[in-house]
């Protein structure tokens, strides 16, 4: 299972968290729950089946849950009293509530030849996954930009289902998306390098093929 929300990835193959492209460390019994609720999703999973499958030959209290669930909040940025990902039902067990999508994983037979996006802001670096990548204001965007002046849905960029090639789109955004000086008006290919603009906001295209880039020499004086 590969599963994406909001900048995280999680990747049940390689056990990794995944935020921006950073792994984020959890325990292996919090890793088990997360994924647990991620297969799940929207439904609640009782707290007997949840302790049944994290621990399925011990047995341990229900406080052991609960560590783990703030173990996976901290993780995400969550919490219980303004939860966006796990959501507490009382008495119950706990659900994922947050909007995710699963994403195909490439196989370590053809990683080779996989061609690695990226859009690079002032403070992150997002990377994009085959298919639409959604740009905006909404937090279930792919690339979440947190500021007043960007659409909640404002562009999209598109990877080919190869995985070779991109396109932006504007979303009909309030205040459009230009690709270096141009207005986007239909969907426009992009190339490594390419400056984007979504409302104030500038971000890099990066295209991480191998071999698209070549290291810059640096000249040293002589004397």
């Amino acid at each position: 299972m590969r599963t994406r929300f909001q900048q995280f990835i999680v990747d049940s193959d390689t056990r990794q968290l995944l935020r921006d492209g950073s792994e984020i460390h959890l325990s292996t019994k919090a890793f088990d729950l997360l994924c647990v609720l991620l297969a799940r999703r929207p439904n609640v999973v009782g707290k007997e089946e949840l302790l049944r499958q994290i621990w399925p030959t011990s047995y341990v209290a229900e406080a052991n849950l609960n560590v783990l669930v703030g173990e996976v909040r901290r993780a995400l940025g969550d919490s219980a009293q303004s939860s966006q990902f796990i959501r507490t039902i009382h008495g119950v067990g706990y659900a994922f509530s947050g909007s995710a999508v699963d994403i195909e994983n490439v196989s370590p037979a053809g990683a080779a030849d996989r061609t690695r996006f990226f859009l690079i802001g002032s403070d992150r670096t997002f990377v994009l996954t085959r298919g639409e990548n959604i740009i905006g204001r909404d937090p279930s965007c792919n690339i979440w930009l947190d500021d007043p002046d960007v659409s909640r849905r404002h562009a999209c960029v598109r990877i080919d289902t190869a995985g070779r090639t991109a396109v932006l789109d504007d979303l009909g955004s309030t205040n459009g998306t230009l690709l270096g000086r141009s207005r986007v008006k239909a969907e426009t290919p992009l190339t490594d390098g390419d400056v984007i603009r979504v409302g104030p906001v500038e971000l890099k295209f990066r295209d991480g093929s191998e071999g698209t880039q070549e290291t810059r020499r640096i000249r040293r004086k002589t004397r």
